[in-house]
């Protein structure tokens, strides 16, 4: 089993492997399979967790790790508060969830509403809080978050207000048919390589938003792309941009197989160009989840 290369996450000067651990699938699992997760990424090499505080029991598993392993992995959560008083006891009760006595990245959480990012860069807003958890030296780094098609507009705006070390977003095949998100994206990552700001990118397996009557499980809020052959190619088509982290669903039963694709797509044989992914998004009737005037599912 091969391990899942490596690159500098930002100016940091961590090496995290490009596939980054999304703890959000263990919104409601038990300590025992948790475990047997963390077997699996130990078994990829994987080095880099991101949770946040609303990821249910998220934390908790994490913190059944932490005695043990908190040297192996680069740890990352978020807070969505968005006043400095309130991020500051967001910040608090993730290190006790997590039993650790820092972070190594501290995030604002989804910081795309216009009038929460006012609040939250402003005068006593979350930004402050997390400025404030790096001198005390409960966090190390600051990131920044997003989803929906505004979010790289907002994180072009974040950068120009502070330094912050790296940034999250939507980004996939269909997202990138959008000609406004593709600008705008391409604007952001510009800015990202030549101030060093690390990239992650989430919703990288997205088929669709669900449709109504689906009776499928859910165990994500969009319904994932499941085709193995086309779960590969996705995961190396996001891989095969330079200079991008790929975040990992929430859906565990998904993940031995984006690891899998990761590992594999280190030998450069797979077809991921324009054709290819275009056939795949027909066979599989994939839409964007994120579009002009399509309300957020939360």
């Amino acid at each position: 089993m091969a391990d899942i290369s490596r690159m500098a996450f930002g100016g940091t000067g961590h090496e995290s492997t490009r596939i980054i651990f999304g703890a959000a699938v263990f919104y409601a699992l038990k300590q025992e399979r948790a475990d047997q997760i963390l077997e699996l990424l130990l078994a990829y090499g994987v080095n880099h967790i991101d949770a946040a505080a609303i990821y249910g029991d998220a934390e908790l598993r994490i913190g059944g790790w932490m005695p043990r392993y908190r040297d192996r992995f680069f740890l990352a959560t978020k807070t969505g508060e968005r006043t400095a008083d309130g991020a500051m006891g967001s910040i608090e009760r993730s290190l006790e969830r997590m039993r650790v006595d820092h972070v190594d990245l501290i995030q604002l959480h989804n910081l795309t509403d216009e009038a929460e990012w006012q609040t939250a860069m402003g005068p006593g807003g979350a930004l402050e809080a997390a400025m404030a958890a790096k001198e005390k030296g409960l966090a190390r780094f600051i990131g920044v978050t997003g989803h929906g098609i505004q979010a790289p507009r907002m994180h072009l705006r974040s950068l120009e207000q502070f330094d912050f070390d790296s940034v999250l977003l939507p980004y996939n095949y269909m997202m990138m048919q959008d000609e406004n998100y593709a600008a705008d994206f391409e604007k952001l990552i510009s800015v990202c390589e030549e101030r060093r700001v690390a990239v992650q990118t989430i919703k990288a397996i997205a088929r669709r938003r669900w449709r109504e009557g689906d009776t499928q499980r859910h165990f994500s809020w969009y319904e994932p792309i499941q085709d193995p052959d086309v779960l590969r190619r996705t995961v190396g088509w996001v891989l095969s941009r330079p200079g991008l982290f790929l975040n990992t669903s929430s859906d565990a039963r998904l993940l031995p197989a984006i690891l899998e694709s990761a590992a594999a797509f280190e030998d450069g044989t797979e077809d991921i160009g324009e054709g290819r992914m275009a056939a795949d998004a027909e066979l599989l009737g994939m839409k964007p989840i994120f579009a002009a005037g399509m309300p957020e599912p939360f």
